[in-house]
C-alpha cells in the first residue's frame, strides 16, 4: 500500500483559489489511479475527482467541474487539486486516495485502497 499525506488546506474567501497537494510514500505510486474526496460537516464523504495512473484522464463531480483540476507528478510522488472560484459550499475536509484497481473514475470508494488523513478547507465570508 501507499501512504498518503495531504497539505495546503486553509481558510479563504469566496472566489479565491487554493491548491492542495498529496504526497505519497511507498512503492510504485505511478501505478495507482488517484482520487480526491471531501466531507463537509454533517454530510457523507463525496467524490471530487480522479486522475488515472499516467495523468492522461481526469474525472470530476458535477459540483466542481470547470472550477477544480487534478494533476500529478509521478517523479515527485505527488497529486494536486487546484481549486478555483471557491464557494462556501466547498468547505470540507479534503482527502486524497489511491486506487490499484476497480472503477475509481466513478468515485466508488470501494475502489480505493489507501487514504490520507485529510486537510481542512474553509471558505468563509
Amino acid at each position: 500500500q501507499v501512504q498518503l499525506v495531504e497539505s495546503g488546506g486553509g481558510m479563504v474567501q469566496p472566489g479565491d483559489s487554493l491548491k492542495l497537494s498529496c504526497v505519497a510514500s511507498g512503492w510504485m505510486f505511478g501505478r495507482y489511479n488517484m482520487g480526491w474526496f471531501r466531507q463537509a460537516p454533517g454530510k457523507k464523504r463525496e467524490f471530487v475527482g480522479a486522475i488515472n495512473w499516467i495523468g492522461r484522464n481526469e474525472y470530476y463531480a458535477d459540483a466542481v467541474k470547470g472550477r477544480f483540476s487534478i494533476s500529478r507528478d509521478n517523479a515527485e510522488n505527488t497529486v494536486s487539486l487546484q481549486m478555483n472560484s471557491l464557494r462556501t459550499e466547498d468547505t470540507a475536509i479534503y482527502y486524497c486516495a489511491a486506487s490499484s484497481e476497480g472503477e475509481y473514475y466513478t468515485g466508488d470508494e470501494r475502489a480505493f485502497d489507501s487514504w490520507g488523513p485529510g486537510t481542512q478547507v474553509i471558505v468563509g465570508q
